[in-house]
């Protein structure tokens, strides 16, 4: 079974809430991207999204833009971010969702880059600017791989067109609960429970909600209003703020467990 199907499973039986984390891939270089990820695990973290770095992330807030950059800089590109998500099998079976744009996909080979992710150890796909209407052949090949593919559903998103994607999605459904890009907030978004309910009415899949929840009180709020939290730009800030620091692992997981404790205690 796909370890991201396995892992909400789980978690429904159990009763408790998901946690997801998104960091980027080769910030500050490959080699933390793998000692964070093992101590994520160790954490309590459910998911892992790995950020595959883009010279032209839209989607993205500056934070993780300027993450991006730095990944670009230490040399990362999809090839090395697959081998690290196979270290990371080596000691770790955290789920790993690829949170990437479609023009590296395309210029891999869409067919290849789907089956090398699928050999590598990566259970989902997220790719941020392929919309389902266009995707017909992609869902065919990670079907085949048996990979998940996720989309996302914004506050934006017209009630007819909710029902068509989620109805398509695999794994399970990203709510962004923000227009605009990935970015810290101060307040979790009044449109969570209205928007949970819309996707609810079309899918039994577990849904997400990301973009903007930046601390323990977001998480546990936005916890409430849905089946798992996605927390990336609070994350990746810490990242850049101990990046030169012996002690980065040390402070991001120390952050992280706040979260954990926040939303599986509630």
């Amino acid at each position: 079974m796909n370890r991201i199907v396995e892992k909400f499973a789980r978690l429904k039986r159990e009763g408790k809430k998901g946690f997801i984390i998104y960091i980027g891939a080769g910030d500050p270089n490959l080699e933390v991207t793998r000692q964070l990820a093992l101590a994520f695990d160790r954490a309590g973290v459910d998911v892992l999204e790995l950020g595959v770095p883009f010279s032209d992330p839209l989607a993205d807030g500056l934070v993780n833009q300027l993450a991006a950059q730095r990944g670009l800089e230490s040399g990362t590109t999809p090839p090395k971010v697959l081998e690290t998500v196979a270290a990371i099998r080596n000691e770790s079976q955290l789920p790993i969702v690829l949170y990437i744009y479609f023009n590296l996909v395309h210029r891999y080979g869409v067919e290849r880059f789907i089956n090398e992710a699928a050999k590598a150890g990566v259970d989902g796909l997220l790719v941020l600017d392929l919309p389902p209407e266009e995707s017909e052949d992609y869902e065919v090949l990670m079907r085949n791989a048996g990979l998940c593919h996720i989309y996302l559903v914004a506050p934006t998103t017209p009630d007819d067109r909710i029902e068509m994607i989620v109805k398509r999605g695999t794994g399970f459904i990203y709510h962004v609960s923000r227009e605009g890009v990935t970015g810290m907030q101060q307040k979790v978004s009044d449109t969570i429970s209205q928007m949970t309910a819309k996707i609810r009415a079309h899918t039994e899949l577990p849904i997400a909600v990301g973009f903007g929840i930046s601390t323990p009180e977001q998480a546990r709020l936005a916890a409430s209003k849905s089946d798992a939290v996605v927390v990336g730009s609070a994350v990746v800030d810490k990242i850049a703020r101990f990046g030169k620091s012996g002690d980065l692992v040390t402070k991001v997981v120390e952050f992280t467990k706040s979260l954990v404790v926040a939303i599986k205690e509630g």
